[in-house]
């Protein structure tokens, strides 16, 4: 399998520029996932890794080799879209063949792969069927074996899953994310899907508008987000929001929002403007006491849980609580944070004021 190394990757179309100086490491054997909304620069960015767009300038190396201006023929990567690309007018045993016979494999070599392959994917039984009797899972699996079959040293995967019904890209999730385990691939994946990549990725990288908002593990970015828009896209809830002005000295440990002291991080540099006092929904905790106070709008139960959705003096905050919890609509409670889970930003730049979030965060120029 194979290290990927990209440096001051940079795509542009015209005047519009896709992706800005991405610079990041995928290790050998990562399950690496690219996150991001609809024309953030996940998937060019994975298009250029694979050699189906060539960069406007930047390295690409795939185990030490610069590969940034070579064709994908030539950088022994395979391919799984999101549509399956299969061949319809062969049967199942076919489309897994096509890679190899293509490359002038003897034919016997060929059955054993092709056995071989099947077997890991549990599709024996279908080998002789056409494409057009296949179900999207059994196509889904069609086309990872396709890939499978040439033994490449990476997989690019442009949202494999998305064509599934929310049940079975689950089923098919946990799937993939075994194979991978099984196989020891490197894997680059391609997704919108926050959760997708917060249950099957090693690292993540986030991507906003062709820059990189954060890189690091699925924890780290979800406990530390780098910026607000990282903090608001992974979550569901997204994280609270609070905005207010205040100063903040360096080893300052609480702040006041709306005459209140909560507890924050310690601040390792001082600041002093409009600041955003961000806290997960799991981390608020309802209480009769509390010194910061918010009305009860409503409440949203999920099982085991319950959001609970309040009207606060600085903007609306939802807490994710027991469903055991007594929360009626119109009532006035206290509601408590731990320090710990807080992260203060910065209003303008969006960037987070702690310091010891800068590991693993890459700088967008």
């Amino acid at each position: 399998m194979a290290e990927i190394t990209i440096r001051n990757l940079r795509k542009e179309f015209g005047d519009f520029t896709a992706v800005q100086s991405s610079s990041f490491k995928i290790e050998d054997g990562e399950f690496f996932m690219l996150l991001g909304p609809s024309g953030c620069g996940k998937t060019t960015t994975l298009r250029m890794i694979a050699g189906l767009e060539l960069p406007s300038s930047g390295e690409i190396k795939i185990d030490g080799e610069e590969v940034a201006q070579k064709p994908a023929s030539q950088r022994d990567i395979a391919f799984v879209f999101q549509m399956f690309a299969l061949y319809p007018h062969m049967n199942v045993r076919k489309n897994l063949s096509y890679p190899l016979v293509s490359q002038g494999m003897p034919r016997v070599q060929v059955r054993a792969k092709v056995a071989e392959v099947a077997k890991i994917l549990g599709i024996e039984a279908i080998l002789e069927k056409p494409i057009g009797c296949l179900s999207g899972g059994d196509r889904q699996r069609v086309a990872l074996g396709r890939a499978i079959v040439r033994n490449p040293k990476a997989f690019m995967m442009d949202e494999p899953l998305g064509a599934l019904d929310a049940e079975f890209r689950e089923h098919m999730a946990v799937e993939l994310r075994a194979l991978h385990d099984r196989m020891g691939a490197t894997t680059v994946y391609v997704t919108h899907d926050q959760l997708e990549a917060m249950r099957m990725g090693d690292k993540i990288v986030v991507m906003n508008r062709g820059t990189i908002e954060q890189f690091g593990k699925p924890q780290d970015i979800y406990d530390k987000p780098a910026t607000m828009f990282v903090a608001d896209f992974i979550g569901s809830p997204s994280m609270n929001f609070l905005r207010f002005h205040g100063n903040v000295e360096r080893g300052t440990t609480s702040v006041k929002l709306h005459h209140q002291p909560l507890a924050i991080p310690e601040m390792r540099e001082p600041f002093e403007g409009d600041m955003v006092f961000g806290v997960r929904p799991e981390h608020v905790r309802l209480t009769d006491s509390g010194g910061y106070r918010g009305q009860v709008k409503a409440t949203e139960y999920l099982g085991t849980t319950q959001i609970v959705t309040l009207n606060t003096a600085l903007g609306v905050i939802k807490a994710r609580t027991a469903s055991g919890q007594v929360a009626r609509v119109g009532e006035t409670v206290g509601l408590e944070f731990d320090g710990k889970t807080v992260t203060l930003f910065d209003n303008q730049t969006g960037r987070a004021l702690r310091s010891d979030l800068n590991e693993g965060v890459l700088a967008h120029g």
